[in-house]
């Protein structure tokens, strides 16, 4: 769950609070502005909502991600116990209780269309297919889907980098696993990505990706960043011995943090 807030510690604190025990992951960016939720069931999603729309302002945000609202993508995926067909069921009730309880509109996405065709045609060519059809004056809109398990990373590249080659670096490396935005951070750039097939394009392999458009253009990575939290077969797919250039771990899968959570 994408959240248009990553500077302010005492509301992020509370709205760590508002999820409890299900949360697993929270990975904050000052400069993106934005925070990826990780977060089990549906109760929670609803009280990080509530919260988000309660305290943040859209008029008032900037940040290096492109947004749709204060609560920007909601993501529901299906885990072992629970099927695709769980996982529409709880985006089509999350959209409707959203517009319901506080008159926010949501895209859908998944089988009818992709995240990135809501960003390309939001209230232009699409509107939204719950609540409103306007954007709430403070909250704006959201984005909510069903999809299988991605990978949300980053590769930074090396200061003194174009934005013009971070873009045209993206572009070099999409492809149907990888989703990919050349992005300015403050004095910096970086390639930031979705790997939605991890089990068959993991880190490894679009940093490998990366890496070779890099030389091309004359740059390099810097360092990686992993966004939240990978499966723990994405995990094993890379060797040990590039975990800790990949930004990768044991403590940072999906089964160690549910686990933990007992």
């Amino acid at each position: 769950m994408n959240i248009s807030e990553g500077r302010d510690h005492k509301l992020l604190s509370a709205l760590d609070a508002a999820c409890g025990n299900d949360l697993l992951d929270r990975h904050s960016d000052r400069d993106h502005h934005r925070s990826v939720y990780t977060l089990v069931g549906e109760d929670s999603v609803r009280a990080l909502a509530t919260l988000a729309i309660e305290r943040l302002n859209l008029n008032d945000h900037e940040g290096a991600h492109p947004r749709l609202g204060v609560i920007d993508v909601v993501p529901f995926v299906p885990l072992a116990d629970s099927s695709f067909d769980d996982a529409i069921r709880a985006r089509d009730e999350f959209a409707h209780w959203l517009a319901r309880t506080h008159g926010v509109p949501s895209f859908l996405y998944g089988p009818e269309r992709t995240l990135p065709e809501i960003r390309r045609h939001a209230w232009t060519s699409l509107f939204p297919d719950a609540g409103p059809r306007d954007p709430h004056p403070t909250a704006g809109a959201v984005s909510v889907g069903v999809r299988d398990q991605l990978v949300a990373y980053n590769c930074w590249l090396e200061t003194g980098t174009s934005l013009d080659s971070a873009r045209e670096i993206a572009r070099r490396v999409r492809q149907p696993g990888i989703r990919a935005l050349g992005l300015a951070v403050n004095d910096r750039v970086q390639v930031s990505m979705n790997l939605i097939s991890p089990f068959v394009i993991g880190p490894a392999d679009a940093v490998r990706a990366v890496d070779a458009v890099c030389h091309e253009v004359g740059c390099v990575i810097e360092h990686n960043e992993l966004v939240g939290l990978l499966s723990e077969r994405v995990l094993r797919d890379i060797p040990r011995s590039k975990w800790r250039w990949l930004d990768v771990s044991e403590e940072r899968t999906i089964e160690h943090r549910l686990t933990r959570r007992g």
